[in-house]
């Protein structure tokens, strides 16, 4: 099963681990999410504030 990664250095969508670990986001399971990455981490730390928020 093909794995997908986001290059932070790039912008680019990555077929496999092609790049520095420290420069990938992911892995996704298809272009489409990997493409995504910068919206669906920001999402994922939106949500993760909220939980800290109300449990303090």
């Amino acid at each position: 099963m093909t794995q997908w990664y986001y290059n932070n250095r790039t912008g680019e969508v990555e077929e496999g681990k092609q790049s520095l670990a420290s420069e990938l986001d992911g892995p996704f399971s298809t272009r489409e999410e990997a493409a995504r990455a910068p919206e669906i981490i920001a999402e994922r730390a939106r949500k993760w504030a909220e939980e800290d928020a109300k449990n303090d």
